[in-house]
């Protein structure tokens, strides 16, 4: 039988690797394609595949499955759970795979690109940069239901090497970093509670003037150099928001 061949990982040593291994893993899980395999390696092939001890691989995928995304059988293996819901919480965590992962698990329908004007609360990351705005809908992949809507504004120069069809089977952060070659050095997070404006409103099918969250990322590349921001509102029937700090 054929196993599910998960993404690289670059570790962090400055955060927990059992916490890095699991968001990496449920990054690749979430945006696997329909026609993946469902059975995942063993975990000494995994641990040797992230470079960690198989204890560290164990405590990793002990996590997904308390989330229900994994599922573990004596002497048969680990397996996906093909129907399993992602956990609808906008996690803000210490990695840039958790990013990735909060990004990834739904269908994804590009909604236009080209040249975007800079908001005035954003022209101090692009200075006199040209950008380039990249807008997309995300669904539930059981309901169908409209969960957020994401617009991200890319320097040209980098927008340049940005293929927009990647983007309805990838995050834009995942794809700045892996097919880019953006060294991502930080990203930094804000999220607040706002009320939907009619093209949110459409967008989610929520009514007028409703509570969304908004979220906002700033990405920076290892110069220090804003190479996207992203602005996702997501609706705020389906969402909280929450914070985990690990002692490191």
């Amino acid at each position: 039988m054929s196993v599910f061949a998960p993404d690289s990982l670059s570790l962090n040593r400055k955060l927990p690797l059992w916490y890095q291994v699991s968001q990496s893993l449920r990054a690749s899980i979430l945006g696997r394609s329909p026609d993946a395999p469902l059975r995942l390696p063993t975990e000494e092939a995994l641990a040797e595949h992230y470079g960690v001890s198989v204890l560290t691989m164990r405590q990793a995928l002990k996590e997904l499955e308390s989330e229900g995304l994994i599922s573990r059988h004596r002497r048969r293996g680990t397996f996906i759970e093909a129907e399993a819901r992602r956990e609808r919480t906008v996690r803000l965590l210490g990695s840039v795979d958790a990013i990735v992962a909060q990004q990834s698990g739904e269908d994804t329908t590009l909604l236009g690109h080209g040249p975007a004007p800079v908001p005035a609360e954003l022209a101090e990351h692009f200075g006199d940069r040209e950008v380039v705005g990249f807008r997309r809908l995300r669904r539930d992949r059981v309901t169908g239901e409209p969960t957020n809507w994401a617009e991200n504004l890319i320097p040209a120069a980098v927008a340049a090497h940005v293929d927009p069809a990647v983007l309805t089977r990838m995050p834009m952060t995942k794809l700045l970093r892996d097919e880019v070659g953006v060294r991502i050095s930080r990203i930094t997070d804000t999220v607040e509670a706002r009320l939907a404006d009619p093209e949110t409103a459409r967008l989610l099918d929520v009514p007028l003037l409703s509570p969304i969250l908004h979220y906002t990322g700033i990405t920076y590349d290892d110069t220090g150099a804003v190479v996207d921001v992203a602005r996702i509102r997501y609706r705020g029937d389906r969402f909280s928001f929450s914070v985990t700090v690990e002692n490191v």
